[in-house]
């Protein structure tokens, strides 16, 4: 099933208000998952699985490269032995780039919302205002999700990431 995301990245200066903020808020914490992204080649979109303590997924998505908030449609599938599905993936696919980052997950109702630690990139925040949990959500209510927690989190114009982790590693090497 398809499942539509507000997305928002941003270089991130204070994660420890960010963070205190959300535990003032009485987001959930769910933990620090230590994340190892592979992306591979493909057509159209990005496919990349994600192995890590708490999350093992097989994602694609497409989404465009710009500032601010922006709509992902992705499709999500959990996978229960990820090291299989990467020796697969990778023979028939080829890797394109691995991300690996330090993050904390946090949810407010529908609303998650990443503290990162990339080697090599720095601290960031990401937020996905999703309707994974509630497919009635319109993309103007989720749009309105985000700006609200960038309010928040005081992020300016100028911290806003406009591409992936995957681009960001890319262009450096």
């Amino acid at each position: 099933m398809k499942h539509i995301n507000i997305e928002i990245k941003a270089k991130c200066f204070h994660p420890e208000k960010v963070e205190a903020f959300l535990v003032s808020a009485k987001a959930i914490f769910k933990g620090t998952d230590n994340q190892k992204d592979t992306y591979f080649h493909v057509p159209g979109g990005r496919l990349k699985l994600r192995q890590g303590n708490i999350e093992n997924n097989l994602i694609f998505y497409r989404r465009n490269n710009q500032k601010g908030p922006k709509q992902s449609d992705f499709q999500l599938v959990p996978v229960p032995n990820p090291a299989a599905m990467n020796s697969l993936l990778e023979e028939a696919l080829g890797i394109k780039v691995i991300v690996e980052k330090k993050r904390k997950i946090f949810f407010l109702d529908n609303i998650k919302i990443h503290l990162d630690e990339v080697p090599g990139l720095g601290s960031f925040v990401e937020i996905e205002a999703g309707n994974l949990s509630n497919p009635a959500l319109s993309v103007a209510a989720l749009q309105q999700q985000c700006a609200s927690l960038m309010q928040h989190f005081e992020i300016e114009e100028q911290d806003l990431i406009d591409n992936s982790y995957s681009d960001m590693l890319l262009d450096i090497v």
